[in-house]
């Protein structure tokens, strides 16, 4: 299956030299070319396409921008291509799959090509996995039933699934992390950061996969890029506009954003 991409840049050259890099990858079919983000808005709402590369620094719209002008929508994948370090943080946290510099290394975009690959197919996996349980409803109604929902917290306990140990590779070393001793998870693009009460270290993973691996009863989502251990949480602190910050074990603070409000019941 092809990914449906466009190229997102106000630099003419660029988008000929990514081009003819992409080349390189037989499922990359580029429908389309933007030379500013209104352009690139209305090219994602029209051609609905499974990956943007995207340039942030552009007059008028720049590439966040367009970002949150197709959020209305089941968005695409997003890649930045950029000439300034400086905004690698923004990418991630816009859940950007990759942050490339420019000139694109080739090594760098084939590895970025194979994260899209796996995104998508994980996206693939589950939109076929509703469709086959709306076929059960109609034609086999007992059998949805005896489905595990993938959203159940509870889902994996009775068969152990939730590890107690990860192993980590960092630093040149491999660490072996207690899950208990986790206080908190925060993502940055495809590479997590896990802070334990005295060590930090990264690993390359997404936090959709990491969210599998740990016990959801002691493991909560608390911001869109936060994951926090409850279990290391000593007190609740109120903050504006329905938010609030979670004080760990540590002293670490922990934003708490509306839409997880739902987190905070368990301790009230």
């Amino acid at each position: 299956m092809t990914i449906r991409t466009i190229l997102v840049d106000d630099e003419k050259l660029a988008i000929q030299g990514l081009q003819l890099r992409l080349e390189a990858f037989p499922d990359v079919e580029i429908i389309g070319t933007c030379a500013n983000g209104r352009e690139a808005i209305r090219a994602i709402k029209t051609e609905k396409p499974d990956l943007v590369f995207l340039d942030i620094q552009m007059p008028g719209f720049d590439g966040f921008s367009v970002v949150k002008g197709v959020m209305d929508l089941d968005p695409p994948l997003f890649v930045f291509v950029t000439a300034y370090e400086e905004h690698a943080i923004r990418a991630f946290e816009a859940n950007a799959v990759n942050y490339l510099m420019k000139p694109v290394d080739e090594a760098k975009l084939a590895d970025t090509v194979e994260r899209v690959r796996q995104r998508l197919a994980e996206r693939r996996s589950a939109e076929e996995a509703g469709k086959l349980k709306g076929v059960l409803a109609e034609v086999a109604p007992d059998a949805i039933d005896a489905m595990p929902d993938e959203g159940d917290p509870n889902a994996n306990v009775s068969s152990g699934r939730y590890e107690k140990l990860i192993n980590i590779k960092d630093k040149g070393q491999i660490f072996r992390v207690d899950v208990d001793s986790i206080e908190r998870i925060e993502a940055a693009g495809d590479y997590m950061v896990i802070y334990t009460a005295d060590n930090s270290l990264i690993l390359r993973e997404t936090m959709k996969d990491l969210e599998r691996r740990v016990d959801p009863r002691s493991f909560q989502r608390v911001h869109r890029s936060t994951i926090v251990n409850l279990d290391q949480v000593r007190q609740v602190r109120p903050h504006t506009n329905g938010e609030c910050f979670l004080v760990l074990e540590s002293g670490a603070e922990v934003k708490v954003s509306r839409s997880y409000r739902d987190v905070v019941a368990r301790f009230i």
